[in-house]
């Protein structure tokens, strides 16, 4: 009798120790900027862009924290969007601090600007021993994860993804507009997917790359959470990608003082079936009618402390947000779309 009692609370804890395993996303809070490190199931990480660069080492430090709590002692990859400083200037101070396994990029920096070139030599410098460059339709060998690049360097997908295809009514309304020759329209993009769980992640990929891929058709499909393009600033955003990506979650890496536009702000909210913004901070530049309610908000005053949003999501599809700030969590349950 014993024996059998030990054995079904053996078969118990195991279970709920399945249950328990998480596909993990930190949106690291840098002020405006990028760090989102991903951990997966099996203990793999991948962290897309590591922040600004001076601050003394804030934004390294914050991602630090992250990897603590997420348990970790190594990123296996790190994924560089493009490079401007908000994205790239961390490296060096990140390297300093954690060893990187494999860095990932979209190739040669293609805008001539001192601050850019500048950031582009410490980051090769600290990368070029382990470095790959990504193109679309590359994935990121990630075990149970599947991260396939959609953007990188001015390039797109050309094939739509799995669940993809679809035309896109919104398209017809959504102008064209100049040509960004900046990094921005060269950021590596992705999409996720983690059983029924998707999540996309465009770096600060701009508003005619972005309608290349929604447009005419939708080569990306629709996701659960998407982290709204270039720190949900106006240059983003169009409606046809929001709509065609149709998320049942935003999530905005924004600044107090940067990004959050009140025009893509409210583009997202009105995506059909969107159920909830989060935001890494209040948006000045919202006010109250453009910003989501306090508990969505990780950082309410402009001097904070760099509190972050945790994502813990399922091979089912479901998943929650929490709130470091606050302890607020809210689940979503698996979707019947």
């Amino acid at each position: 009798m014993r024996r059998a009692l030990l054995l079904l609370l053996a078969a118990s804890f195991a279970g709920v120790a399945h249950a328990a395993k998480t596909l993990d996303i930190y949106f690291v809070d840098v002020e405006g900027g990028q760090a989102t490190l991903i951990v997966t199931p099996a203990g793999q990480s991948l962290l897309v862009d590591t922040g600004w660069r001076g601050f003394n080492g804030r934004d390294a430090d914050r991602i630090i924290q992250a990897a603590k709590k997420a348990h970790i002692k190594k990123i296996d990859y790190v994924l560089i969007t493009h490079y401007h400083r908000d994205h790239v200037g961390g490296a060096p101070n990140l390297a300093d601090r954690i060893p990187v396994g494999t860095w990932l990029d979209h190739g040669p920096n293609r805008e001539d600007t001192k601050v850019v070139r500048e950031d582009f030599a410490d980051y090769e410098r600290i990368s070029k021993a382990q470095h790959q460059v990504v193109k679309p339709g590359d994935r990121i060998p990630l075990k149970g994860v599947d991260v396939t690049i959609v953007s990188a360097d001015g390039a797109l997908l050309t094939e739509p993804l799995t669940g993809g295809g679809q035309e896109n009514p919104v398209c017809a309304g959504t102008p064209k507009r100049d040509i960004d020759n900046t990094e921005n329209a060269r950021s590596a993009g992705f999409v996720l997917t983690y059983g029924a769980f998707k999540f996309a992640d465009l770096g600060d990929l701009t508003w005619n790359k972005e309608l290349d891929l929604a447009c005419p058709v939708n080569k990306l499909g629709t996701v659960g959470v998407f982290l709204v393009s270039h720190h949900g600033m106006n240059l983003s955003n169009s409606p046809a990608l929001v709509n065609a990506l149709h998320p049942r979650v935003a999530i905005i890496d924004n600044g107090a003082r940067k990004g959050g536009s009140p025009e893509a702000w409210q583009t997202v909210r009105n995506s059909p079936g969107l159920e909830d913004i989060w935001q890494l901070h209040f948006a000045i530049e919202g006010g109250a009618d453009h910003n989501a309610p306090d508990p969505f908000i990780a950082n309410v005053d402009e001097a904070c402390q760099g509190k972050a949003l945790v994502l813990a999501a399922s091979e089912d599809g479901s998943f929650s947000v929490t709130n470091t700030r606050n302890n607020y969590s809210k689940s979503y349950a698996v979707s019947g779309r």
